[in-house]
């Protein structure tokens, strides 16, 4: 991704906002999904065709998950390493995803187009903070 997109997408030209930007999009998204996950589990499993079980583990996991994305979003310098971790946690779950759908979730016909869209754009968002990372020198 070049400097120009990111730029755009972000809106600033300073690689340590878009960080931040690109985080706190991450987490607002996440929590978003998470809460949904962990409040609605059973209709949401059942219209996913998705163990409402699985889906309120998630919920949990993602809200959390979220708060912290949120806190290193809050910095005015995000620590790499804890943004590594991010980046690194957002692109194994957006493979995973596609593992369990290959491997061993049965989902119904909504399950099977928004599991794939959520790997998708989670992969986006790890794509977007590596590239922000880079930009500050902090991928190596």
């Amino acid at each position: 991704m070049s400097a120009f997109q990111l730029t755009a997408l972000a809106r600033t030209t300073d690689p340590q906002t878009m960080l931040r930007r690109f985080l706190a999009l991450d987490a607002v998204v996440t929590a978003g999904n998470g809460l949904a996950y962990a409040a609605a589990s059973g209709p949401l499993g059942r219209f996913l065709g998705v163990d409402s079980g699985l889906l309120l583990t998630l919920g949990v996991f993602l809200t959390l998950y979220a708060a912290g994305v949120g806190f290193l979003a809050a910095r005015k310098s995000p620590p790499v390493l804890p943004v590594r971790a991010v980046i690194e946690v957002n692109a194994a779950w957006a493979v995973l995803s596609f593992v369990a759908l290959a491997l061993w979730l049965s989902p119904g016909a909504a399950g099977a187009v928004w599991i794939p869209l959520q790997a998708v754009a989670v992969g986006g968002f790890a794509a977007l903070q590596y590239a922000a990372l880079r930009a500050i020198g902090g991928a190596r």
